[in-house]
């Protein structure tokens, strides 16, 4: 796990500069003549000052005026290549990075997200994404212009008087012992404030999902207290970033300024002394001291952003490593024969089995309802048979083949589920039927009839849209929706968990009636519905308790046999 993490986090390091390189070296190259061009404003002072001052050998006024043009179309041309480059570098490093933990996202198991947060990636594509963009993207560029700048100015000062440049290295050992006092102090907090907005998106999704419930149970109160009490905890964290943000450049400034006046007033002491120093020099110090002093006020706050912004990193990388749909490399394009399981048993916690020693045969083309009372693993069992969970003893089979070795794209082709809750896009009806995909009228209008949508159609027609997780649609109509997804992408295998469960007993009926018709797909069908004019239409029925088949046969047989099945019938009845 923990290489799966570092892998991932280089690949989402990697991703900021793939085909952006040439403009990285352009803003780059942009960024290094800005900070050496700056260095000639102080050379330029120096250079006044001293003509001014009548000092012998300084240049004319003509030569500065031609200097300073020199200097404005060197600045001009770099600022130029600023515009063009680094704007469009950030632009191409920003969509690379969403694009890459979009793409890894789509490689995560099916199952995925009925164990994570989500949160998280809403969290890690916003909030998250702005400490990156700043403290690791245009940090970089800072950082560079601000060693350059600390480099270059020494190196002038130690061109024109070694002696006062030694008196600035001693000045500079107090704002730099301030820097690095505070400047550690940003990376926890930006974490904390990534994890209490993750926390506030959370229950506010919460919320907003659970509107209903809420309002039916006239909770507003109660949980508008929740939310207020989160956002004044998110707040609370923002509130102390700010302040050790100010508390940073507070004591930064304090120390520059203390580094700046020190060297004034020794330059001035100099030129009073006659220790060979001009007016100038001292002038040229005082402005250099600005490259000096800057870069070490903000070098440690801006390594702490960059560290901050790499965490934030680690963390997506470590969100994205979790359940990895891995799966193996064999092509299957259709089921041929049957889905075996042999002894296949399986637990969610340690000591909780949930399944035990299932041994199932389910042939190509047949229909099967698994039946049960809640919790003896029917779900479990759908959820096995669509690849979502490897940690399970026993070995289940499609046709000759382990379903461990089969690749996941294949096994979703062969495989299509309907769950209770059927999820439809806020897009057309087409768009849901399709999935986004090119299919041609005449395959869709086939599955519309299949599917018995064209009731439907004939209403709202394809392009109607269906609002947000279909709220414009019945239960009964996102039903079929998914029931034509599913047909639509010839699936092999139909998986029906509760699917009806929500629905009035008519359309409830109806689905499964229609489930049941269709031919050549293997259909297994969890149902508490116990109508018998349905059950008499399965080939197969299973009966599940406490993890185990201790039933399976066609209804009369089961029914003649007066155990545990009959039991629930009559129950049920």
């Amino acid at each position: 796990m923990k290489s799966d993490v570092e892998k991932l986090k280089k690949v989402l390091t990697r991703t900021f500069y793939e085909h952006n390189r040439m403009t990285f070296i352009l803003a780059l190259i942009s960024t290094i003549l800005n900070s050496i061009l700056f260095f000639g404003i102080s050379l330029i002072i120096r250079e006044m000052a001293d003509t001014i001052s009548g000092v012998e050998h300084s240049k004319s006024l003509g030569e500065i005026a031609v200097f300073i043009l020199l200097f404005l179309g060197l600045v001009f041309g770099s600022y130029i290549m600023d515009y063009v480059s680094k704007p469009r570098f950030i632009f191409t490093a920003v969509k690379n990075y969403k694009n890459c933990v979009l793409h890894k996202l789509m490689e995560k198991n099916i199952l995925s997200f009925g164990n994570e947060n989500t949160s998280v990636y809403i969290s890690a594509l916003s909030n998250d994404l702005e400490v990156i963009e700043t403290g690791y993207l245009e940090g970089q560029f800072q950082i560079i212009s601000n060693v350059i700048s600390f480099v270059g100015a020494f190196a002038l000062m130690s061109f024109y008087s070694p002696l006062l440049t030694g008196i600035v290295v001693l000045l500079t050992i107090v704002p730099i012992t301030a820097s690095i006092f505070t400047g550690n102090k940003l990376e926890p907090i930006e974490r904390h404030v990534s994890e209490e907005n993750i926390k506030f998106s959370s229950v506010l999704k919460d919320v907003l999902n659970g509107f209903s419930v809420v309002k039916s149970f006239q909770a507003e109160r109660e949980i508008l207290r929740l939310l207020k009490g989160k956002n004044q905890e998110l707040e609370q964290s923002k509130l102390a970033r700010r302040k050790v943000k100010i508390l940073v450049g507070m004591i930064g400034m304090t120390a520059s300024l203390f580094a700046q006046f020190g060297v004034f007033f020794a330059g001035v002491w100099m030129v009073v002394k006659e220790y060979a120093m001009t007016a100038g020099t001292v002038i040229l110090f005082v402005n250099l001291m600005n490259f000096i002093v800057s870069p070490i006020g903000e070098i440690w706050q801006l390594v702490a952003s960059r560290r901050a912004a790499k965490g934030l990193i680690q963390k997506m990388a470590e969100a994205l490593a979790e359940h990895h749909d891995l799966g193996g490399k064999l092509e299957l394009e259709e089921l041929k024969s049957a889905i075996s399981l042999e002894h296949v048993s399986f637990r969610y916690e340690e000591n909780t089995e949930v399944l035990h020693d299932i041994t199932l045969r389910l042939e190509k083309g047949k229909s099967y309802a698994i039946v049960g009372s809640s919790g003896c693993g029917k779900s479990t069992l759908l959820n096995l048979l669509l690849g979502g969970m490897e940690d399970y003893r026993g070995s289940i089979f499609f046709d000759a083949y382990n379903i461990k070795e089969i690749s996941k794209d294949s096994l979703y082709h062969l495989v299509s589920m309907i769950q209770q809750n059927v999820f439809v896009f806020d897009a057309t009806i087409r768009e849901n039927i399709t999935m986004y995909k090119e299919f041609s009228d005449s395959k869709i209008q086939d599955v519309l009839q299949l599917a018995k949508l064209e009731a439907l159609i004939k209403e709202k027609g394809q392009l109607y849209k269906c609002g947000e997780n279909g709220c414009g649609l019945s239960g009964g109509e996102k039903q079929r929706i998914s029931i034509a997804r599913s047909l639509l992408k010839h699936a092999s295998v139909l998986l029906v968990d509760e699917a009806t469960a929500s629905l009035d007993r008519e359309s409830a009926y109806e689905i499964v009636s229609d489930i049941l018709e269709i031919r050549d797909v293997t259909r297994v069908v969890v149902t508490h519905s116990l109508e018998e004019a349905l059950l008499k239409r399965y080939d197969q029925i299973i009966t599940m308790k406490d993890g185990r088949i201790v039933e399976q046969g066609k209804f009369e047989e089961l029914m003649e046999k007066r155990e545990y099945f009959y039991a629930l019938y009559t129950v049920a009845k």
